[in-house]
């Protein structure tokens, strides 16, 4: 039992989309759609699941940052929850606790947004299944995932246009705080101040900090496609509207 808790991982490495990658998201997709008929549930189940989702968010990253303590990993450059997944995994708890709307706007646009990158390309390196690091890794940035979504299908919240100019405002404003941490840490939270040392896909783009305004522009466009949905519906019920009322308008008319 103990290797699969070892820092030192001799068993196989984690094989993008290998079996166990394309298991362990099918998995998070079977919870995403076993939570979503809960929306007819009365508000008393509803709470439940609400705290048994923060529940498991927060204990798998206590147990994740115990792990690393407890295997020398644990350093103030890596381990603070200052990246946009380790804060998102707090932000998330909190928010399916007291139903925050303000941090729901952050998980859904820039949570969902990163959690889906860190799924599609998880850098697990050494750790494979059935190391602990791999089932912390795909239940922390699921549940990000399944949380904002439960609260979006189930407890009825959505993003507004005004939500995605928040977001992307004060997601500037943590950047710039973050570059100066950075500085004094002598870290690299967020990839802000540099390329990473490990190859990655900000290898392609221009070097620093001209591949920023790439990470921009991705971060723009990931709002974007997570509005979408929203943004037809809108448009769908004003189309209909619009529709109803001229037929009302024809109906006095005639």
């Amino acid at each position: 039992m103990d290797k699969y808790f070892a820092s030192n991982y001799t068993g196989p490495a984690f094989e993008l989309f290998g079996t166990a990658h394309l298991i362990a998201l099918a998995c998070i997709l079977a919870l995403i759609l076993f939570l979503l008929p809960f929306r007819n549930a009365d508000d008393k189940v509803k709470r439940r699941i609400r705290l048994l989702l923060a529940l498991f968010l927060w204990t798998n990253e206590l147990a994740w940052h115990y792990w690393n303590y407890v295997s020398g990993t644990w350093t103030l450059q890596t381990m603070l929850p200052l990246q946009t997944c380790s804060l998102a995994v707090w932000f998330a708890g909190w928010m399916l606790l007291f139903k925050n709307y303000r941090l729901y706007e952050f998980v859904y646009l820039l949570g969902i947004g990163g959690a889906i990158q860190a799924l599609a390309t998880p850098g697990l390196g050494i750790y494979g299944f059935p190391h602990f690091a791999f089932f912390q890794y795909f239940i922390s940035h699921g549940l990000i995932i399944t949380s904002a979504i439960y609260m979006t299908v189930v407890e009825h919240f959505r993003p507004t246009w005004k939500s995605l100019i928040r977001v992307a405002i004060w997601a500037n404003i943590y950047l710039v705080i973050i570059y100066f941490v950075n500085l004094q840490l002598g870290s690299n939270y967020l990839m802000v101040n540099a390329k990473p040392n490990t190859p990655s896909i900000l290898d392609l783009l221009p070097p620093w900090p001209f591949y920023i305004l790439y990470m921009e522009a991705i971060g723009i466009l990931t709002f974007l496609i997570l509005y979408l949905p929203f943004a037809i519906r809108d448009w769908y019920a004003k189309s209909k509207l619009n529709k109803e009322t001229s037929a009302r308008l024809d109906n006095l008319l005639k």
